[in-house]
């Protein structure tokens, strides 16, 4: 399947986005944030901080705000629409914040570091509203508040899934065989989806921590899940060039790969949840629409039917 459109604007390899009504906001591999439009035209000047690279992008629930983290461990809060930073940087990591959220509420952030640790925000003060949580000697990959806000997650390079509760207590561990990359939530905050080094995506019940599916097609590590807005579908992105879509009411894979020319390292849901943004190190944004994606599917099957009921045509 070809993609929807194709953004060739960017000039660097694209390490995160997110949508922003209908448009699309990503972070650069020269340390600049930039505006497109989902025809592919740039919305205003690159935004350049002194942070260096780029690594993590979070928008707010209006849409009006996005936080990012840089190599230099600090996090930085712009207003979308004038493209300007707001007051100074937010200080308290000393490593590279890999990961960033934005809580449904819109009341904090949470942000993941390769210093161990997992600081939360106030976005109106950009102080720190609680006691950093420190996870040992491993790394941080992937933050995720749960669709109710009620807690959150963080996927480690020590091959455990934490879920910490708002009160900043361990509520549950999960021991992964591989490092966890990439986190998605189910849409009723019941389960949770993580992305694995190798290659797999896995359904892991919150009750117990039970691993219910383990779902098989990468083969290459997962780097970036998002879910459908109906929470119908699973994709994942991966750094085997490929988007896939898991339907999570029969758990199967549906349809062809959804192909890069490179790494893919980031996904993005729209927010009417018609199209899939996928980019990474072919320096391009790619825009998927989910319907036909899926009608693709849907045709593919009814073909597989047909052949097998009249061998003859063969």
């Amino acid at each position: 399947m070809t993609p929807h459109g194709i953004i060739e604007g960017p000039s660097e390899p694209v390490w995160s986005l997110a949508c922003v009504g209908t448009n699309i906001i990503t972070a650069l591999g020269d340390g600049s944030i930039r505006l497109w439009t989902r025809k592919g035209k740039a919305i205003g000047q690159p935004w350049y901080s002194d942070g260096g690279v780029v690594k993590s992008l979070a928008v707010s629930p209006d849409g009006t705000l996005v936080v990012s983290g840089g190599v230099d461990g600090r996090i930085r809060l712009w207003n979308i629409k004038e493209g300007r930073v707001i007051g100074k940087p937010w200080e308290g990591h000393n490593a590279a914040v890999r990961c960033l959220d934005w809580s449904p509420t819109g009341q904090e952030i949470v942000s993941g570091s390769l210093d161990s640790t997992i600081q939360r925000w106030n976005p109106d003060t950009g102080r720190r509203i609680a006691t950093p949580i420190e996870t040992g000697q491993c790394w941080l990959y992937t933050v995720k508040y749960s669709p109710q806000g009620d807690k959150f997650a963080c996927g480690t390079s020590d091959g455990k899934i934490r879920i910490w509760s708002m009160g900043g207590e361990l509520m549950l561990e999960i021991k992964h065989e591989n490092w966890a990359m990439s986190l998605c939530w189910s849409k009723d905050g019941t389960c949770i989806f993580s992305g694995s080094t190798d290659g797999n995506v896995r359904k892991w019940r919150l009750v117990d921590g039970e691993e219910l599916v383990v779902f098989r097609g990468h083969t290459h590590p997962i780097t970036s899940l998002c879910l459908s807005l109906n929470g119908c579908h699973l994709m994942s992105g991966s750094e085997d060039r490929s988007i896939r879509i898991w339907d999570l009411r029969s758990d199967q894979l549906v349809g062809e790969p959804l192909l890069h020319d490179d790494e893919l390292l980031t996904l993005a849901m729209s927010p009417d949840g018609k199209y899939v943004a996928s980019a990474g190190l072919d320096k391009k944004i790619y825009m998927w629409d989910l319907e036909a994606a899926l009608k693709c599917s849907d045709n593919q099957v009814r073909l597989h039917i047909y052949l097998a009921i009249q061998p003859h045509i063969l």
